[in-house]
C-alpha cells in the first residue's frame, strides 16, 4: 500500500492519529472533518496515498467516488439540509491543504454563508470555444 509518512490522511489510515470515522471499506475511508464548514461536514479518502487527481488511479478514484455519493446521501438523510456541496480541490491554487486526494462533503443550508459558489454570468463565447480548442487538443494528445 502506498503510504507517504508525512501525511496527516496517511497516518489517519494507518490509526496513528485518532479520526471519527463514518464508514469505511477495503479501498476508502470517510471521517469527520475536524475544522468543518458545516455540522456533518464529512472527508472521504482513499487508503492508498494520492497526492490529487493526477496522481490517483482510475480504480481508487472510482472507489472514493462511489464512497462520496454513499457519505453524501447519509449526509442528506441524517440532516435534511437544502443541499450537499461535494468539494474536491487540486493544489494550492485550488486551496488544496492536504495533499492526499480527497472529497469534502459539506450540508449546505440556504443563506449559511459559506463561500464555495460563483454567480453565474455570461462569458466570452469566443473564449470559452478557445478553452475548449486547448482542452481537445490535450485529449488528443493523450495529456
Amino acid at each position: 500500500m502506498l503510504i507517504d509518512p508525512d501525511c496527516i490522511f496517511c497516518k489517519i489510515v494507518a490509526n496513528e492519529i485518532p479520526s471519527i470515522r463514518v464508514t469505511e471499506d477495503e479501498n476508502t475511508i470517510a471521517f469527520m472533518d475536524i475544522n468543518p464548514a458545516a455540522d456533518g461536514h464529512v472527508l472521504v479518502i482513499p487508503r492508498q496515498h494520492a497526492a490529487n487527481i493526477f496522481e490517483i488511479s482510475r480504480e481508487d478514484l472510482s472507489a472514493t467516488a462511489i464512497t462520496a455519493g454513499k457519505v453524501a446521501n447519509a449526509v442528506q438523510s441524517a440532516f435534511e439540509p437544502d443541499g450537499v456541496s461535494i468539494i474536491q480541490a487540486n493544489g494550492k491554487g485550488a486551496a488544496q491543504s492536504v495533499f492526499h486526494f480527497h472529497f469534502h462533503i459539506i450540508p449546505r443550508w440556504i443563506g449559511d454563508g459559506l463561500k464555495v459558489n460563483w454567480g453565474p454570468e455570461p462569458g466570452d463565447m469566443s473564449r470559452i470555444e478557445q478553452s475548449a480548442k486547448r482542452i481537445r487538443r490535450a485529449f488528443e494528445t493523450g495529456n
